[in-house]
């Protein structure tokens, strides 16, 4: 077994009001990623994700599609070496 990585997510784009972050939830639930992911006061959402490298890199593939009604122009990713490795669910704030 692989250790989890952690990634940390800033998304840009419109992606407020448009149940992003529910979204997200349910997908980071069906790959089995933890973490968390909010709204920013800039209108961007911000999501750090713990998980096997695969299932973390499946999450970041698809916040760049998003749900319907999303427009994303921007994920920006950093791979932090230490972080909130959760085991656990993955919450929205």
């Amino acid at each position: 077994m692989t250790s989890p990585v952690v990634a940390h997510l800033v998304i840009r784009g419109r992606v407020q009001g448009v149940w992003y972050r529910r979204s997200m939830q349910e997908e980071a639930r069906r790959l089995g990623v933890s973490g968390w992911v909010r709204n920013c006061d800039d209108g961007s959402v911000e999501a750090e994700c713990t998980g096997p490298r695969d299932a973390v890199e499946a999450l970041i593939a698809w916040a760049w599609r998003g749900p319907r009604g999303a427009r994303v122009d921007e994920v920006a990713v950093t791979w932090p070496g230490t972080g909130a490795v959760a085991h656990g669910d993955f919450v929205v704030r």
